[in-house]
């Protein structure tokens, strides 16, 4: 198999020391994170990747020690919930691009 044909493997699970930060969130907190994702999408498609990273940038100094895995799992529960619609694979974020939903007001 050549490199250009190679299989990207999927995006890691949180390990240990993440999962524990990750559940020192408030209700709040997650909120605060889902509405950020939110307000970084549009109508048009765009990289899971990049609405992690400037969610990420957006609330630097809050979240400093959840990582973008977190952010990314955010993402795929907003495409559950029907607030965003997906293509590719979703525990791939450089592979996959979300924006939201036809058929909910921006």
């Amino acid at each position: 198999m050549n490199e250009t044909s190679a299989v990207e493997p999927n995006d890691p699970p949180l390990n240990q020391a993440q999962e524990l930060a990750v559940n020192k969130l408030s209700a709040s907190d997650v909120e605060k994170i889902d509405t950020e994702q939110l307000a970084n999408t549009g109508r048009s498609w765009r990289k899971v990747a990049m609405v992690v990273g400037l969610t990420m940038s957006k609330t630097q100094g809050q979240f400093n020690d959840i990582p973008d895995l977190y952010y990314s799992q955010r993402v795929a529960n907003l495409v559950e919930q029907g607030h965003l619609e997906s293509q590719g694979n979703l525990l791939q974020m450089r592979y996959s691009e979300v924006r939201r939903s036809r058929t909910v007001q921006p």
